[in-house]
């Protein structure tokens, strides 16, 4: 089995979305104009803040898909599930 073919689709998942938080946010084309406004400001300033919110999501999104799929991979492995919470109180 390749190691491409053990990627579990929560990492995929999870890659993708953080990759379009940070993509999306870089291609100027998408946001360089003015129109339309929003409550006077210019499509710029409110599309960028947009993504601020957008991008907060998809990371907590993504974190919550690889901290599930890594506790049933631990679970699957035999390794106690309780630990890891305790290694982050440290």
């Amino acid at each position: 089995m390749s190691k491409l073919a053990a990627v579990r689709p929560a990492y995929w998942i999870a890659g993708v979305l953080l990759a379009i938080s940070v993509v999306v946010p870089l291609i100027v084309s998408t946001y360089a104009r003015e129109e339309p406004r929003l409550w006077g400001f210019p499509f710029f300033y409110w599309y960028q803040l947009l993504w601020v919110f957008v991008s907060a999501i998809t990371v907590s999104i993504s974190y919550r898909l690889v901290t599930r799929e890594e506790r049933r991979r631990r679970a699957a492995s035999g390794l106690d599930a309780g630990s890891s919470r305790k290694e982050g109180n440290r």
